[in-house]
């Protein structure tokens, strides 16, 4: 493959963001299993490789290279998940340090970090993500070190401004870092926006088959705070294994295609249900009618994603009924796989989640929208 400037970032994932190898020819990535490496004689080392696997694998060179590219940033790194890539950033911060994250966010980094907050010491406020100006008044200036958003919010899919939340942050003088997880590369670079670290599970769309966890942070600029991350995962060990790494890339190779596929499948499936007499709302930013349609058209393109939920008007009882209903969909956590799933939320999060209880969070995979429409108009008649 011709590595330059002009190629589509659909051409350089479909090759894995490299070229075959020049010694062996081989097409696909080759894995490299190996976790220490060998000196010469002279107790050099052997073709530039480190000595140890966690100092640097040679299994992350390719596929970082691509997601930074891919980003628009100046380095990438792959961490052993996602909760591994976002507990480097917050044990980067200092005891005291302020940070602000909206009200609805993933739920196990909600989860962990207001429990992490108190004995690492951080300040943590969240603000309100539907309330346009909420974000930048809970920014303190001078105190504030991180703001972290979600775009989407899952699983509401309320959607925040990327480039107003730069702007409040860094007037602060905070750093901004964006759960891109739901829009992938694909839809939304939040780096163009002015975020100064970009964050995926990984396990989700990027590997996009369900069978790796992976975490991913992507930063704007080589600085100190990136060198602290970069410490954080050398030091405490959230590496990613050769094989976890090898699944990464190959599952990259058909992300636009899977991405495009789910986001025209969702928005189908979001007007068709629209208005449904047996539902209360239908929540996908792709709609003319949700709230942050306007934002996301101008911070998405291509589409908006491949996640949408559904409020039954019978409540809890009536989401549990339909969940229970389906026949095609997965009943199953997670997201961003080929195959559809579906879940109720406020079931997995427990009593404490701010997930309303007449909620069902659709992931839209890669089958034919029809079926799966099919299958919801089926279970809503049946429950």
């Amino acid at each position: 493959m011709t590595d330059g400037p002009d190629l589509k970032p659909e051409t350089l994932t479909a090759h894995g963001g490299r070229t075959p190898d020049a010694l062996r020819g081989d097409v696909a990535p080759p894995l490299r299993p190996s976790t220490n490496y060998a000196r010469d004689e002279n107790y050099q080392q052997i073709g530039g490789q480190g000595g140890y696997a966690r100092d640097e694998s040679p299994s992350y060179p390719e596929v970082e290279a691509l997601l930074a590219r891919l980003e628009g940033g100046e380095g990438a790194m792959v961490f052993a998940s996602g909760m591994a890539a976002a507990t480097a950033v917050w044990l980067s911060l200092a005891p005291g340090d302020h940070v602000v994250l909206p009200k609805v966010i993933y739920w196990g980094l909600r989860d962990w970090l207001l429990k992490f907050a108190d004995n690492w010491n951080l300040s943590v406020e969240l603000f309100d993500q539907e309330d346009p100006g909420a974000l930048a008044r809970a920014v303190r200036p001078g105190k504030t070190r991180l703001v972290w958003i979600e775009t989407p919010c899952n699983p509401t899919w309320d959607v925040i401004d990327i480039a107003a939340a730069a702007e409040a942050a860094h007037r602060a003088g905070a750093l901004l870092a964006v759960d891109s997880t739901v829009a992938t590369p694909v839809l939304t670079r939040p780096i163009e926006h002015g975020a100064d670290l970009v964050f995926h599970s990984g396990t989700k769309y990027l590997n996009g088959h369900g069978d790796v966890m992976a975490g991913v942070l992507v930063t704007a600029r080589r600085d100190d705070f990136w060198d602290r991350l970069r410490d954080k995962r050398h030091r405490a060990g959230g590496v990613l294994g050769a094989f976890e790494a090898w699944l990464l890339q190959r599952g990259l190779r058909t992300l636009y295609l899977r991405v495009g596929r789910a986001s025209e499948s969702a928005l189908a499936i979001a007007r068709h249900f629209e208005g449904h007499p047996k539902l209360a709302a239908v929540l996908y930013p792709g709609l003319d009618s949700h709230p942050g349609h306007g934002v996301a058209k101008r911070q998405m393109s291509g589409g908006f994603g491949g996640m949408l939920s559904l409020r039954l008007r019978g409540g809890a009882e009536a989401a549990l009924s339909v969940a229970k209903g389906v026949r095609l969909f997965v009943r199953a956590t997670s997201l961003g796989g080929v195959e559809s799933l579906i879940e109720h939320r406020a079931s997995i999060e427990g009593p404490d989640s701010p997930v309303p209880p007449d909620l069902l969070r659709l992931s839209i995979g890669i089958e034919d929208a029809g079926d799966l429409i099919a299958d919801l108009e089926q279970a809503l008649a049946s429950g």
